[in-house]
């Protein structure tokens, strides 16, 4: 019996891996969209403030890794390809390179739990695109059929949790049983169209975290808001929401970075930076749960999608995808105070 799929494609944002890279990295964010320069450099000082290093790729090389490490083990004997969207390997990179290897049909993994147009459609579109250079440029197609929702995964839950439990540790001991779990993840305009989705989502991964955990008191707020200052975005932002709570009395809270994926310069600035001022400032005891990472129970999160996608097509090969993801109406994401958004 013919495989269904030939090789796994996992596809992320990316991020500069040196001073060198900032510039470039950050030209390919924006795509020719016009920005102030200093707008531009602002952003660029934060990267350069990390050294030029954002750990988002090598995080996600090691996200990869782990996936093919678990693949092999369960008999299933797929190459697996890292894509990014704005650096490199880039997607028309790689698919190129799936081509030539002979992969016809992929598996897509896209690096994003909660389902937005910058955190899914617009990474399929670049998908979707990145094909249609190949095929133009003579190559063969990869076809690419992606796993489904996994934002309330058993494993993708339990990271959380775990980490949530390690970041309650570092507080002081009077108040860590007091301490409030808050749930970030990036804000996005109202005006998007699949805004009640990924709202929706993010509040059931919150929810399956917290009741996991035993706890009532938690919230879920936004961070990394960009954009004109009259434009509604999804709110509270982490900052405001910590000063009006901390002026009614919260007495600790732990940060969870739910909807992000791994530590990157967004965690790092707008939290541990931007958050843990403002926590300082009102003398709020705080502390950040890591991100998920390449902790194994999130690898195993990896590894169960993928392979129940391979499953569920085992009988049949998918519908080639022939035509390009409907875009959302969205302008793209513009450049935030912090990087570019999102991760």
């Amino acid at each position: 019996m013919r495989r269904p799929f030939d090789a796994v494609l996992v596809v992320s944002f990316g991020g500069p891996e040196g001073m060198a890279d900032i510039r470039p990295f950050l030209a390919n964010v924006l795509r020719g969209r016009r920005i102030p320069p200093e707008r531009i450099e602002e952003v660029a000082r934060h990267y350069e403030d990390f050294g030029g290093v954002s750990p988002l790729t090598a995080i996600t090389r090691r996200q990869v890794a782990g996936l093919a490490t678990r693949l092999t083990a369960h008999g299933l004997d797929l190459p697996v390809y890292l894509g990014m969207r704005n650096w490199h390997p880039l997607l028309p990179d790689t698919l190129g390179q799936m081509a030539q290897d002979g992969v016809r049909r992929a598996i897509g993994f896209i690096c994003a739990a909660h389902r937005s147009y910058s955190s899914c459609t617009q990474y399929k579109q670049n998908v979707t695109d990145a094909r249609g250079e190949l095929v133009t440029a003579g190559g063969a197609d990869v076809e690419v059929t992606y796993v489904r929702d996994w934002h309330t995964h058993p494993g993708f839950v339990e990271a959380n949790v775990a980490h949530i439990h390690e970041a309650r540790a570092r507080l002081p001991e009077g108040v860590r049983d007091v301490a409030r779990v808050i749930f970030t993840a990036h804000s996005i305009p109202l005006s998007m169209s699949s805004v009640a989705r990924y709202q929706l989502q993010l509040q059931e991964s919150a929810r399956a975290v917290a009741d996991r955990l035993g706890v009532r008191d938690w919230a879920l707020v936004f961070q990394s808001r960009s954009g004109r200052p009259g434009d509604p975005w999804l709110e509270p932002d982490v900052c405001d929401y910590l000063r009006a709570e901390g002026a009614k009395n919260l007495r600790s809270a732990i940060l969870c970075p739910i909807g992000f994926l791994c530590d990157h310069i967004e965690v790092l600035y707008d939290l541990d930076h931007e958050a843990r001022q403002v926590a300082e400032a009102i003398e709020l005891p705080m502390v950040r749960a890591e991100s998920v990472n390449d902790d194994p129970m999130f690898l195993d999160t990896m590894a169960d999608m993928v392979l129940e996608t391979y499953r569920r097509y085992e009988r049949g090969r998918p519908l080639p995808m022939v035509s390009a993801v409907a875009p959302e109406r969205h302008e793209g994401p513009p450049l935030h105070r912090g990087g570019p958004p999102p991760r």
